[in-house]
């Protein structure tokens, strides 16, 4: 008889199992509760984290957007001064090479290299003796001309006396006016000799030509000069006032004066242009200088002219053939406007534009015409009005056509932008 078919009559040890079993299958259900519980609070976390998440902005709630902030500078038309700078070079306002205009021995030097020379001061003494001998010589063959002279004027004068008796020859009385007349010529030749002698014994004492600095000497005592190779002894340059060549652009110089012909630029006048010197360490010159005149030949290698300026150098700080960049400033620019550079930017066909706030504080783009700059800020001629308010700040968050909030900007809180 099988009691597998009976469950009353089943063996006890399988009627065991299934008891064991039961009680297994009762011990895991608080288990799945646990685990069930569990998957619901991190859903209900997940959900929580969703809606913080969303964005304040409305894109995922129906709230209204606000509009973004942003920084602006009013501008006004008014009148620009308008600085070139340019490029150039000191040079000595005065440049004198002190040069042997006599053969011989220089015997001593009486100036100190490096030091201010007065004109007329004595540089170097070279020997004399041999020019004092030949100008006594010279003086002495003068006073034989001059003696002979008065012989032959005494002889003349009684001549004239005796021809009018028929008492000499007409002969002896011509060849007497002719000797005087030579005598007189050796008379007037002795002087040139006498004045060729002494300035020969003059330039013995070699001096300098202008007030200046005198440089490094290329001769020592004891050195034999030459006239005829007018060897070279020293070089004063006159630096006070020094002069500054400068280079300017024939484009440039075209464009400047077709603006003041228009009127866009008012000129300030030939020779009251203000100059000013930026050194070659970037630190800018105390004194001012005047502009002296404008070069009229370009030049065909570089498409220059020169610009001469004259400044005042008592500190001896410009030096010649110092580089030197200066500021012009030669006239005035009417009705212009001044927009910090962080302002403008400039599309991919290169044109100037610029961002500005309607009265409605919609933004609106503009093309503008840039005359150069000033420090830090454009110069513009065309594409605003006065009054247009100019986004300076915060132009990263806006489009053309949209509306915004408008602060007014500073000067100050734009430099601080614009680094």
């Amino acid at each position: 008889m099988d009691f597998s078919t009976h469950p009353g009559l089943a063996c006890p040890d399988r009627h065991v199992a299934r008891t064991a079993d039961s009680g297994k299958e009762i011990a895991m259900k608080p288990r799945r509760m646990l685990h069930a519980g569990r998957l619901a609070l991190a859903a209900i976390a997940l959900a929580a984290l969703l809606g913080a998440c969303s964005p304040a902005d409305g894109q995922w709630s129906k709230g209204p957007q606000k509009p973004p902030q942003v920084s602006v500078v009013t501008v006004h038309r008014e009148s620009i001064p308008v600085v070139i700078e340019l490029p150039g070079r000191t040079s000595a306002q005065l440049v004198a090479q002190v040069r042997a205009r006599v053969d011989g021995i220089v015997l001593r030097i009486d100036f100190k290299e490096g030091s201010d020379v007065k004109a007329g001061q004595r540089l170097y003494q070279i020997d004399p003796a041999p020019y004092a001998a030949a100008l006594a010589s010279a003086q002495a063959t003068l006073e034989k001309a001059q003696a002979n002279l008065a012989s032959t004027t005494a002889t003349v004068e009684r001549y004239n006396l005796l021809i009018a008796r028929d008492a000499v020859s007409r002969q002896d009385y011509d060849n007497a006016v002719a000797a005087q007349k030579q005598a007189a010529a050796d008379v007037a030749s002795g002087k040139a000799a006498v004045k060729t002698a002494s300035i020969n014994l003059s330039y013995t004492d070699v001096v300098s030509p202008i007030s200046g600095r005198a440089g490094i000497t290329q001769v020592t005592p004891g050195a034999y000069v030459q006239a005829s190779q007018a060897t070279l002894m020293a070089t004063v340059q006159q630096i006070d006032p020094i002069k500054v060549d400068l280079t300017q652009s024939s484009v440039e110089g075209l464009q400047l004066r077709r603006d003041v012909a228009s009127g866009k630029l008012k000129s300030n006048g030939q020779g009251r242009a203000k100059v000013t010197l930026v050194l070659e360490d970037g630190t800018e010159y105390p004194h001012p200088g005047s502009l002296q005149f404008t070069d009229i030949t370009v030049d065909q290698s570089t498409g220059s002219v020169t610009v001469r300026a004259l400044f005042p150098n008592p500190e001896s700080v410009l030096l010649p053939g110092m580089f030197v960049r200066a500021r012009i400033e030669e006239g005035e620019r009417q009705n212009a406007f001044l927009v910090p550079q962080v302002g403008v930017t400039h599309d991919p066909q290169g044109n100037a534009t610029a961002l500005v706030v309607g009265p409605d504080n919609k933004v609106t783009p503009r093309t503008l015409t840039l005359a150069g700059t000033r420090s830090d800020r454009w110069i513009v001629e065309s594409g605003l009005e006065d009054g247009d308010r100019v986004i300076v700040g915060g132009l990263q968050h806006v489009q053309p056509g949209a509306p915004v909030q408008v602060v007014e900007a500073g000067m100050t809180s734009v430099a601080s932008q614009a680094k």
